[in-house]
């Protein structure tokens, strides 16, 4: 009897060290399965940071630039260099935005050309353009980096558009009047951020692509003094003058006879008064 009982402990034993040897062997491929899972996850977070730093580099090594210049150019012919610019304009694929001609007095022609030229050919067009002039009279070249706007600008606008497509995703879910009127007023409100974002992107897109010229053209006309026949006609002159002479004449004339007759009682008066005090003095001479 004694001797079952140590069989039967003894088989026990064995039985719960097997059973001890399975559990270790099964906890122990589970553990590494989960060192794995954990060491994958953070390779993949190591690769998604990594990609985002590789955007933002690539988007900061291609700089965007907007750039503006200002010209002031003497010309001998304004119109001629104007029609050559314009024509530069558009063989290098820019185009014109205003375009003006003004005159100051007849020595002084000016003008004004406003031009946009894609960012590649921008050089070569102030170049050229500088090839028209006499003389180069002012070069103002300027540039604004919008690289990190822009690189910002889209940023954001990733992230709207995934709060977009969550708020669709409620929406779709949602059963409740409310929540779909909750949804809905958010979605818009999010939609239109996501235009401004747009707007924004592509006038900085634009601003970029093509740069902005301003032309200052003044020409010097040396104006020579010509002959004026008209005033070396002596007989129209001579004619001119003997009427004017005539003409005051007359008018003298008409002002002495209206001058008598028109004061003639003040005249007889006087003259008769002047007569009888002439008389007197006269006579008391003689006495």
């Amino acid at each position: 009897m004694n001797r079952k009982k140590v069989i039967l402990i003894f088989g026990l034993f064995l039985f719960l060290g097997a059973c001890s040897s399975n559990d270790k062997e099964e906890s122990l491929p589970k553990s590494q399965e989960e060192k794995a899972e954990s060491k994958m996850d953070s390779s993949l977070s190591g690769e998604q940071a990594s990609d985002k730093k590789a955007e933002k580099e690539a988007a900061t090594n291609d700089r965007m630039v907007i750039h503006q210049a200002q010209l002031q150019l003497k010309v001998k012919n304004l119109e001629k260099t104007q029609m050559k610019i314009e024509r530069k304009a558009n063989e290098y694929g820019g185009y014109i935005v205003e375009s003006n001609v003004y005159r100051e007095d007849e020595e002084r022609v000016e003008g004004t050309i406003t031009v946009r030229i894609p960012e590649a050919r921008f050089q070569d067009f102030l170049v050229v353009t500088e090839g028209q002039a006499s003389e180069v009279a002012g070069r103002n070249v300027t540039g604004q980096d919008v690289t990190e706007q822009y690189v910002d600008l889209k940023a954001r606008l990733k992230s709207k558009r995934a709060v977009e497509e969550r708020l669709l995703a409620f929406m779709q879910d949602a059963k409740k009047t409310e929540d779909l009127l909750k949804i809905s007023s958010d979605l818009a409100a999010v939609q239109e951020e996501i235009e401004q974002l747009t707007g924004q992107m592509k006038y900085l897109e634009n601003q970029t692509s093509y740069s902005t010229v301003t032309i200052t053209l003044s020409q010097e006309r040396i104006v020579v003094p010509g002959i004026d026949n008209a005033k070396l006609d002596t007989w129209e002159r001579t004619k001119k003058q003997l009427a004017t002479s005539a003409n005051l004449l007359l008018k003298a004339g008409s002002g002495i006879i209206v001058f008598i007759i028109g004061n003639l009682p003040i005249l007889i008066v006087l003259g008769g008064s002047g007569a009888v005090v002439h008389w007197a003095m006269k006579r008391r001479g003689k006495r």
